[in-house]
């Protein structure tokens, strides 16, 4: 257990621990630890409907300001964040019985950035990208390699253009609650939440 975690679960321990800093121990050994997609967590939205919404997305870019992750912005879930940005985040790492669960603002990566993330992508992804009218009926798999295979023509003899539907949300934290199995179910909870005076912890029942 590293001293960052140890502290965390320390109820004497102060200051509050930086949850940036936390995320990053946690998810070095995740990395290590976790077999497929230690990088893969579960993205919670809300439909004009007022129903929620869940699926797996990767996480592609972190960093202070927040999470990033991609998409084709006619996707369900971009229109969800367009009409209602406010999301969650879920972390599970099964073979370290931990998760972290965030929550906070979706915000428009810029221009710049979904265009870096985009050019580093494997060229099938690129042309995936564009083939892909993302949460849209599709009558078979055979009209979409067809539509690959179109592509992979149109595209042949230059770089593949990113999308001019599709970019990246950040989600930036206000919350961050760190839980770690425990024996008969008493887990540690910890809540770190960002207010006025910086973030402050808070143990949460199990």
């Amino acid at each position: 257990m590293s001293d960052l975690t140890t502290r965390l679960f320390d109820d004497q321990a102060a200051p509050c621990p930086d949850p940036f800093e936390l995320f990053e121990a946690w998810y070095a050994e995740a990395q290590t630890a976790e077999l497929n997609d230690p990088n893969a967590m579960v993205l919670a939205t809300v439909g004009d409907n007022v129903m929620p919404d869940i699926r797996t997305v990767l996480m592609n870019g972190r960093d202070r300001q927040g999470f990033v992750f991609y998409t084709n912005l006619d996707s369900a879930k971009a229109r969800e964040l367009a009409n209602n940005p406010l999301a969650a985040l879920l972390f599970y790492w099964k073979s370290l019985r931990r998760q972290i669960r965030i929550r906070g603002n979706a915000v428009r990566v810029d221009d710049r950035q979904a265009d870096t993330y985009f050019a580093s992508r494997p060229r099938q992804s690129q042309i995936g990208a564009h083939a892909s009218v993302q949460s849209q009926p599709l009558q078979s798999r055979q009209v979409l390699v067809e539509r690959v295979k179109t592509l992979e023509e149109k595209f042949a003899n230059g770089p593949v253009p990113r999308p001019a539907n599709w970019s990246g949300f950040r989600i930036e934290p206000e919350s961050f609650e760190f839980w770690q199995n425990g024996e008969f179910r008493l887990h540690d909870r910890v809540l770190i939440t960002h207010g006025p005076k910086g973030w402050s912890r808070q143990r949460l029942n199990p």
